[in-house]
């Protein structure tokens, strides 16, 4: 197995820095604006950004947290079932402007979960999407707003995001088999 670093802890602090400062700049006049970072490394990427903003811009804006696990498409097609992770909205989806942050854009089966679980709580007036990784391999007509990175990764190619919050360290790194 050959293992490539994609970006170390100096690099995901710029990039999300970079990403709250394009988020700024679109939304100085925005009103509504909320964030959902899926769980699992979504939600950290989410806090991390909105701290950013309020630091950096005075924007104070919620975060709240999906965990998809019942929305995918594939829960009865894997071996291991994922433990599911919680939801947690803090605030009423309707009217909302909404950011939803992940860490890896792949096939977009997670992304389209996650929209339909925002869509049974209420109905936002727009949906914007995060990533910091958006790595290519699309099966749904799915695409990023905000991008950290993007890189062509191959199919069995693993991208494996690390923070601290969730791994205790911060890191991105490709991983393939040889």
């Amino acid at each position: 197995m050959t293992e490539t670093q994609i970006f170390d802890a100096d690099t995901i602090t710029g990039t999300l820095k970079r990403l709250a400062a394009e988020i700024s700049e679109r939304c100085m006049k925005c009103t509504n604006v909320v964030m959902l970072g899926i769980q699992k490394r979504g939600v950290p990427l989410a806090q991390r950004i909105t701290d950013y903003l309020y630091t950096e811009n005075g924007l104070h804006i919620p975060v709240g947290a999906l965990g998809v696990t019942f929305y995918r498409d594939d829960i009865g097609l894997r071996r291991r079932i994922k433990v599911p992770q919680k939801t947690e909205i803090p605030f009423d989806v309707s009217g909302k402007r909404i950011i939803l942050v992940d860490d890896v854009l792949f096939t977009g089966r997670t992304i389209r979960a996650a929209m339909d679980e925002i869509m049974d709580n209420g109905r936002p007036q727009q949906i914007q999407l995060l990533v910091l990784i958006d790595r290519g391999g699309r099966e749904l007509p799915i695409a990023a707003d905000y991008t950290g990175k993007v890189i062509s990764a191959a199919h069995d190619e693993k991208i494996i995001v690390n923070l601290k919050e969730t791994d205790g360290i911060d890191t991105v790194i490709s991983q393939r088999s040889i």
